[in-house]
């Protein structure tokens, strides 16, 4: 396992930012860290980087301790933070020289890294000069200058533009082939199309960690939307047998969630018959990974 994390808590005074987080990502995955503001993304990531301590639980990464092998980890890992830090008084390929004599990476790297993240064009400038987008590259650059085992990036497209967003997906996917990726992302068709799992947290918890076609399929089978050809009691339909959650759509329209293994379709047609009303249309919903997102984050 490229990353093994077992019972990580981490508490900030009286705030815990991390409560027993347990995951474990092979070599070759891209995963997708998922979570809303707040959910102890970013700290996790702190701690596999070794710039954070955790408070309890221990975590390896490449086969090694965070705690006893921090030196070695970060020269195996590439990590973009969510705030890139950079020197804006340098030029780009000073800057990326400096960076590959910190990790000792050989020099003929850099126009490779520079060609392969797209910052040739930009490549003669200073860094105060690049847009938000353009800096993101060359912190992407950096992370990868000594082709580490372990890529971890902290929302690596924040300020992309769709072109932009499109050639740095590429970048991604191309380099999953050979590492372990972990990235943290608010795009989640950016997550549906780059990465092959799916961890998302919530409170400092992991609500689900599944391949990223289960949770799509797992969720969207027992969600259907229903339209009848008048309005019906929304007490009645909530009480139809094997229902778990009802939404309105519209006044003759609902969305219903069934209860894990129920096929409710039958019911929902049993009842409107019964209420002297047609249905005039039932089709199960295929959920978008914003609405699953928003489903298991919301309380």
């Amino acid at each position: 396992m490229s990353i093994e994390v077992k019972n990580i808590s981490k508490i900030y005074g009286e705030q815990k930012a991390l409560d027993q987080v347990s995951f474990k990502i092979g070599s070759g995955e891209i995963v997708g860290f998922l979570g809303p503001n707040g959910a102890g993304k970013s700290t996790m990531m702190k701690i596999l980087t070794c710039y954070l301590p955790q408070s309890s639980g221990s975590a390896k990464v490449c086969g090694m301790d965070v705690m006893e092998d921090s030196i070695a980890i970060r020269k195996k890992v590439g990590y973009l933070p969510e705030h890139n830090p950079l020197y804006l008084e340098m030029y780009v390929r000073e800057y990326l020289a400096f960076m590959a004599g910190i990790y000792k990476a050989p020099r003929e790297s850099i126009n490779e890294i520079i060609d392969k993240v797209g910052l040739t064009k930009e490549s003669h400038k200073k860094l105060s000069q690049l847009s938000k987008g353009y800096r993101q590259r060359t912190g992407l650059a950096a992370a990868l200058l000594h082709n580490p085992e372990v890529l971890i990036l902290d929302e690596p497209t924040t300020g992309l533009d769709p072109n932009q967003l499109a050639e740095i997906r590429d970048v991604i996917k191309e380099i999953g082939a050979s590492k372990t990726i972990m990235l943290s992302t608010h795009i989640m068709q950016e997550v549906e199309l780059l990465c092959d799992r799916v961890i998302i947290i919530n409170n400092g918890k992991i609500v689900t960690d599944k391949p990223t076609s289960d949770l799509k399929t797992t969720q969207s089978d027992k969600v259907f939307v229903v339209e009848f050809d008048r309005k019906l009691e929304q007490k009645e339909l909530s009480a139809i047998a094997g229902v778990k959650a009802l939404k309105k759509v519209s006044a003759t329209k609902w969305l219903f969630e069934s209860m894990p293994g129920i096929d409710i379709r039958a019911s929902i047609f049993n009842h409107a018959v019964s209420q002297q009303a047609a249905v005039l249309e039932i089709k199960q919903e295929e959920q978008k990974l914003e609405q699953i997102f928003q489903q298991l984050t919301e309380k």
